[in-house]
């Protein structure tokens, strides 16, 4: 039976959870498994490799420690904002997710993490940022 290996075309179902046990991400919710070739980057690299060896049907538990997930939170990736750059119309709330253009034209994702009288704080950081990891893994497919 063949086993995953670098370069290999996989389908597989997760279920990722914090280490409290909240679930933050599941393709089994979704019915469908992510589909990717390994090697190419698309994915953290403790999920690809927690998948090597692994057979069709083969679950097991990873756990993924924060620096082969999203790494520690940037301090420069949080930014205060004036109030009046904001949409009139918008009512900043802790919590709000915002998208912003950069430089280039890519689009950013904010999260507010403080409301003041002339101010927001924004935070761009991946949410998941300082957090290990646990994905419990199935192989579908290797293609």
């Amino acid at each position: 039976m063949s086993q995953v290996k670098q370069n290999d075309a996989v389908k597989v179902h997760y279920t990722g959870k914090l280490e409290d046990g909240q679930v933050f991400d599941s393709s089994v919710e979704r019915g469908e498994p992510i589909e990717f070739t390994l090697g190419e980057g698309q994915l953290i690299p403790g999920f690809e490799e927690g998948l090597i060896g692994m057979e069709v049907n083969e679950k097991k538990t990873i756990n993924i420690s924060k620096d082969e997930a999203y790494g520690d939170p940037k301090e420069e990736l949080i930014q205060e904002v004036q109030k009046n750059q904001l949409p009139e119309e918008l009512k900043p709330e802790v919590g709000m997710p915002l998208v912003s253009k950069g430089p280039d034209g890519r689009e950013i994702n904010l999260v507010i993490t403080d409301v003041k009288d002339e101010t927001i704080v924004v935070d761009a950081n991946h949410p998941l940022a300082g957090k290990d990891l646990i994905f419990d893994l199935e192989v579908v497919e290797i293609k």
